[in-house]
């Protein structure tokens, strides 16, 4: 997904990168980018706001799909996705999220369109998840986005 690359890109990590290096680098670039940092002009104040705001969402969106935050929602994500059923879904721009009766929510992304329309086509729509998406793809809650923000 074009997100996930250009966040990678704009705070200079790679995909193997663990969450310890990506918070180091977060907080050099948030020191190097503080808005305070920058008082001669207004212009340049908020050019820094600007880079600090797209520096924390990438920060925090690159720490929602980290394998070690997955690895630790690891048994509720299980749980969820095999026995909770799909309430509703919706797809946008290469990523479906899916909303289960249990009240959470995963975005997954990088899926191809052709997958959405099997999914939505499928005679039972929670089994073609289990099968094709819900291991297939990089994904976030986006259940504990809502509740922390």
């Amino acid at each position: 997904m074009k997100k996930i690359v250009d966040y990678r890109k704009l705070l200079g990590v790679a995909e193997t990168t663990e969450l310890q290096e990506l918070k180091t680098t977060y907080r050099s670039l948030m020191k190097a980018w503080h808005p305070d940092k920058f008082q001669e002009s207004e212009e340049s104040k908020l050019e820094a706001e600007e880079k600090s705001k797209t520096i924390i969402e990438a920060y925090h969106f690159l720490v929602s799909i980290a394998p070690e935050t997955r690895a630790q929602s690891l048994a509720e994500y299980t749980t969820t996705t095999t026995t909770a059923a799909i309430v509703d879904f919706e797809y946008k721009s290469q990523v479906l999220r899916v909303d289960f009766t249990d009240g959470n929510s995963y975005e997954y992304f990088d899926v191809p369109r052709a997958v959405y329309v099997k999914l939505v086509n499928a005679d039972s729509p929670g089994r073609f998840a289990r099968r094709h998406i819900y291991n297939e793809f990089v994904y976030r809650s986006t259940s504990k986005l809502v509740a922390t923000a």
